[in-house]
């Protein structure tokens, strides 16, 4: 294990776009999905309901947020909506299987998404009995990352010191609230998040592929 990383005891991961690579393009099927049904529900044309989808995800930190405090959206209701996709392009990865397999202590996913679509993405990623527990949406609160509230419900719910911790995601946004609490954090930095000229101060470590970048920790 790279020395710097041997406090680790917990590993937490995001999910999209992170535990699989932005090549599968689940996100940009379940995108279209999201602007469907923001356009059914305020009845408008695609333009409006994508000016609307994004106002929202850039406002709430995702769109679910934003139609529930502006239009009390069912967040059952709209995740079962807008992940009904095909995930056929994701597939069983044994370099990430192999790695993760021999990460020491706790393991644990992170989303934005909701548990049943995360446990399909892991079950294609042959990752189903990798992870202890899957920290979703519902469990948030609503109150989804990058809010400061979604982390220390992550740690208060299963005991966790975050100073023995590490945050992967591939938004550097969301790992900020990460090191403010004493998190290491890892920026998966794969195209699927286009900012400039952003403060990276809170980024320990950039990774192109996050299975690379375990098995070259794990080498050291």
């Amino acid at each position: 294990m790279l020395a710097q990383l041997a406090h680790v005891r917990n590993w937490i991961f995001d999910l999209d776009n992170t535990l699989y690579p932005v090549s599968a393009n689940l996100f940009a099927l379940i995108d279209a999905r999201i602007g469907q049904y923001v356009a059914q529900l305020l009845e408008c044309d695609a333009q409006e309901a994508h000016r609307v989808q994004k106002g929202y995800f850039h406002a709430h930190g995702t769109t679910l947020s934003g139609l529930m405090a502006n239009h009390g959206t069912d967040p059952h209701h709209y995740l079962d909506y807008v992940h009904d996709i095909d995930m056929s392009l994701v597939e069983r990865n044994e370099a990430l299987i192999e790695a993760l397999a021999r990460l020491p202590g706790r393991k644990l996913v992170f989303t934005n998404a909701d548990a049943p679509y995360a446990i399909k993405v892991l079950d294609r990623l042959g990752l189903g009995d990798t992870f202890e527990a899957i920290h979703d949406v519902h469990a948030s609160a609503y109150r989804p990352k990058p809010d400061p509230h979604a982390y220390q419900g992550l740690c208060d719910a299963y005991g966790l010191d975050p100073t023995e911790s590490l945050f992967v995601d591939d938004m550097a946004r969301n790992l900020a609230p990460a090191k403010a609490i004493g998190m290491a954090t890892v920026w998966i930095d794969n195209g699927s998040e286009q900012t400039a000229d952003q403060d990276r101060s809170f980024i320990d470590y950039i990774a192109g592929d996050l299975g690379s970048w375990l098995h070259q920790i794990l080498e050291d």
